[in-house]
């Protein structure tokens, strides 16, 4: 039958599960419990996300990795803000602020960013803590981010947290910014590098090995957008 799953294969436990899960989805209309027709086409396009958020609700949970720190609200992309140059002048403007910032903080070595932000655009940003004793990889950090539908921005979202979420962020803490592993500046000795910016009794601009094994102290930035 290549692959094809007779109806009469289907347990009768999931067809009444079918069942109720439609009889619970929201009716076409307006205002609270309901769904309007650009909400219904957008997750019906977005069939992967649909897929994750049904999935979450729906199945098991997973032993949890990772918890929510500090929710930092909305930050929002300024007017003059040029995508291609925008690590340059963060660095002009900023650099006196930091006890250390790495040289390599670039347009040029950050130009393949994942998203490429652009003015006006809103995002709301949360800081996940690591909830488990042992370390995690920058895999598994990166498949916790895709759960949430995170944004990926690199360093200039690293960059717009500080400009406008700094005194937010409590101290001893090493915020990471991540992006995808090919989207990351690689070093001579072929490490891709992931930015974060650290809080102490001064500021870092930093960038470490996508190879590290991350602790606790290395707190994790999840960029949304915000509707």
């Amino acid at each position: 039958m290549g692959g094809t799953t007779l109806i009469s294969e289907v347990p009768g436990w999931w067809v009444k599960f079918l069942t109720a899960v439609t009889e619970q989805l929201p009716r076409p209309g307006e205002g609270f419990g309901k769904i309007d027709q650009t909400t219904a086409e957008k997750w019906s396009k977005g069939q992967k996300a649909l897929k994750k958020v049904l999935a979450t609700t729906l199945l098991p949970e997973e032993s949890e990795k990772f918890a929510l720190f500090v929710d930092l609200g909305t930050i929002v992309v300024p007017e003059d803000y040029i995508h291609d140059t925008r690590l340059d002048s963060f660095s002009k403007q900023n650099r006196k602020k930091f006890y250390y910032y790495n040289d390599d903080i670039t347009d040029a070595n950050f130009a393949k960013a994942t998203t490429k932000l652009v003015p006006g655009r809103k995002l709301r940003v949360k800081v996940f803590k690591q909830i488990v004793s042992d370390t995690t990889t920058s895999e598994e950090r990166m498949a916790f981010l895709e759960s949430q539908n995170a944004v990926l921005t690199g360093a200039q979202g690293a960059s717009l947290v500080f400009e406008q979420k700094r005194d937010e962020l409590p101290k001893d803490c090493w915020y990471l910014s991540f992006d995808k592993k090919d989207a990351l500046w690689k070093d001579a000795d072929g490490h891709f590098r992931v930015p974060n910016v650290f809080r102490g009794r001064d500021w870092g601009f930093y960038l470490s090995s996508f190879r590290s094994n991350w602790v606790g102290s290395h707190y994790l930035l999840c960029f949304c957008d915000q509707f």
